[in-house]
């Protein structure tokens, strides 16, 4: 069990809100069309607006969800150690090493789609 289950129900339930958003873009005008990366196209000023805008919030919705579960992972493993243990098993240290990881990457990436969607539509010059 998950340390803290509502935080995990939470987290999984993030999931089908971003792919009903991604599905959607593909819908929306002529789908973002962007191929296998979201930057090349945003870093322009010329992109297809409302289906990539859609395909971000998608992927920024999806990275909450795997923040929350993350944070899940680590408080999890924190609890796992009883107080006579003075070793830990590989499986729940390579748990809260991945946990970490996510916590880390995935806020910078949030970040960089974010500045890239500011500059797009306020005219800012975070990449030039």
């Amino acid at each position: 069990d998950m340390h803290f289950p509502r935080l995990n129900n939470f987290s999984f339930w993030t999931l089908p809100w971003a792919l009903d958003l991604a599905v959607v873009s593909l819908f929306t005008e002529s789908g973002s069309g962007t191929g296998w990366t979201l930057y090349p196209p945003l870093s322009t000023y010329l992109y297809m607006g409302k289906s990539v805008d859609l395909t971000v919030f998608s992927l920024h919705l999806a990275g909450v969800g795997s923040i929350f579960g993350s944070i899940n992972f680590i408080v999890t493993v924190r609890g796992m150690k009883l107080v006579d243990m003075h070793q830990l098993s590989m499986f729940p240290i390579s748990m809260f090493v991945t946990g970490h990881l996510l916590g880390v990457a995935l806020p910078v990436l949030a970040g960089g789609l974010t500045m890239l969607i500011t500059d797009r539509h306020f005219n800012t010059s975070f990449f030039y």
